[in-house]
């Protein structure tokens, strides 16, 4: 009974805590529509996200005609930091997710918010062959609000193979340290980036790749976040003058995080070229030609 009880004092002080943030959050929003820029990294902020997602995604979930007000999110860990939270607890979107991991599942849905909000959270490993069949489990209007995308491994070819829902906003995480080729790693239906390669710098697809394939399902680049991990995407038929198509090239901005693990497990810190020469050599297919090529 003690330890229920002290589980129940820490959720009630998460709860609090989060309500803080949401009013801060509410705040940065009315300020940023004050804005006159089309350059997404002027409208970050943080309350749930990672990084400065949740104000490019306030300012994006404005400036574009939503039929829905649905997200669907996967790679979210436990969603206590997700892309898509502060909509949903703030703007009181409907959502589903999904993860690997039973664990963290359970914890989402043993948290307050999970019975307060419209969500639904699905444990499961996305591979190109299951995506379709576990997206159609979220019984969404094809039309979706948004889809984000971070699974640190075969993000291109889940994308490619995603046909059940066509959403309005598409966010997708992008590795940096691949640079301006269009390249991914190779696809392996139980790609595990820890794994693969010990510095965890191998993983997902170039944001030139990323684009390329969003182009041809008729999304075009807006932005990328100042941390230089997530790329955004806009379906061609809802662009407008709030919005800036961007090319890879010039949406492209490096990524500043330190995320480089050593041989034994611990992080290293790399940074620059530095990242790129830890995983020289190894395999990518370049996404235009499907040749495999080198690091």
């Amino acid at each position: 009974m003690k330890i229920r009880s002290a589980f129940q004092n820490i959720w009630r002080m998460r709860e609090r805590l989060d309500a803080i943030g949401i009013n801060q959050g509410l705040i940065l929003s009315a300020l940023n529509e004050t804005r006159n820029s089309t350059n997404l990294v002027d409208y970050e902020f943080k309350v749930f996200s990672q990084w400065g997602e949740d104000g490019i995604i306030q300012y994006l979930s404005k400036a574009i005609e939503l039929k829905h007000k649905t997200f669907i999110e996967f790679g979210v860990e436990s969603f206590m930091e997700a892309n898509c939270r502060f909509l949903l607890m703030k703007d009181n979107w409907s959502g589903y997710v999904i993860d690997a991991s039973s664990s963290n599942i359970s914890i989402m849905k043993n948290s307050y918010f999970y019975w307060k909000h419209q969500i639904d959270a699905v444990d499961a490993f996305v591979t190109k062959d299951n995506i379709n069949d576990l997206l159609a489990k979220s019984c969404f209007d094809k039309d979706v609000g948004i889809l984000s995308i971070d699974i640190d491994g075969n993000d291109y070819f889940i994308l490619e193979a995603i046909n059940t829902v066509r959403p309005r906003i598409l966010i997708c995480e992008y590795n940096a340290v691949f640079g301006a080729r269009k390249i991914s790693v190779p696809y392996e239906p139980d790609f595990c980036r820890t794994r693969k390669h010990y510095s965890n710098l191998y993983w997902g697809a170039s944001l030139s790749a990323i684009t390329f394939l969003a182009n041809r399902k008729g999304y075009s680049l807006v932005g990328t976040n100042s941390s230089g991990c997530n790329a955004f995407f806009v379906r061609d038929d809802l662009l407008n003058e709030k919005v800036k198509v961007l090319t890879a090239e010039q949406a492209f901005l490096p990524s500043t995080i330190r995320q480089s693990r050593d041989k034994q497990g611990n992080l290293s810190y790399l940074t620059g070229d530095d990242r790129l020469k830890e995983i020289r050599g190894l395999a990518v297919v370049n996404v235009e030609t499907g040749a495999i090529e080198e690091l």
